[in-house]
């Protein structure tokens, strides 16, 4: 009786009921983070760039009456410039976490050095905006004029954009998170080998060049040209090599 009754009972199947969800691969999620990175990466070069732009366009090193009326008919860009770069900041430290995700495996150490470098930049970045805006201010508020004379608030309007120029080449010291960045590429075999070479290697120019800047100006002129296209190759070839590649997923045999 009991033998029948366990032979009539149901069998369970290991293809019957619910099955669980395959875990993703390793390569994808790796690549899908990468091409997150590079879409975050593009959001700060199109409003960097911006705003990189308008600062070029009213500023005019040594001439405070010239830098003083460029603000006064670019206000509206200039402020536009200013909430770009705002923007900018907090997407830079969003991909700070995103890089972080993406490397821990291939150095934990490093890659918290990395979101250290960004998060110092971003901070000194953000504080060297108060300059922009306070030279706009003071060239746009007629109480300024009153109380220093035309010709005191255009100085005091150019001392303030020459400070903001100084404290961009103080946040380009800790640009150091590229560096970090390509030796973690070059290490974990994620990118290519010349593209981490070029990375450190831009590094190298972004300190060399503020260094000059503060110590020789009139020698940093004369390298700007090479300083400025490494480092804007590294960058715009890290930029599309994230966005369209990802990242490379090495062998077993290659990550030891």
């Amino acid at each position: 009786m009991t033998s029948a009754v366990r032979a009539s009972a149901p069998t369970a199947h290991p293809d019957q009921g619910p099955r669980a969800e395959p875990a993703p691969a390793r390569g994808s999620v790796e690549v899908r983070l990468a091409r997150r990175a590079g879409l975050l990466y593009l959001v700060i070069a199109v409003f960097g760039g911006f705003a990189h732009v308008v600062r070029l366009q009213v500023y005019a090193p040594g001439d405070a009456a010239t830098t003083a009326a460029n603000l006064v008919a670019n206000a509206p860009l200039v402020r536009l410039s200013f909430v770009a770069n705002l923007i900018q900041a907090l997407v830079w430290l969003c991909l700070a976490l995103v890089l972080h995700r993406l490397f821990a495996a291939a150095g934990r150490y490093l890659a918290r050095a990395l979101v250290m470098f960004i998060v110092v930049s971003v901070g000194i970045a953000s504080l060297n905006m108060v300059h922009q805006l306070g030279a706009l201010v003071v060239a746009t508020t007629p109480a300024y004029a009153t109380a220093f004379g035309p010709i005191g608030s255009d100085g005091v309007a150019l001392l303030l954009m020459d400070l903001q120029h100084y404290g961009y080449l103080i946040a380009q010291l800790s640009w150091l998170w590229l560096f970090v960045l390509g030796l973690l590429g070059y290490r974990s075999g994620m990118f290519p080998r010349p593209l981490a070479v070029v990375l450190m290697l831009s590094t190298v120019c972004y300190v060399v060049d503020a260094l000059l800047q503060f110590l020789a100006p009139g020698a940093a002129h004369s390298f700007t040209a090479v300083f400025v296209s490494l480092e804007t190759l590294s960058e715009v070839t890290l930029l599309v090599y994230l966005l369209i590649k990802g990242v490379r997923i090495p062998s077993a045999r290659q990550r030891t």
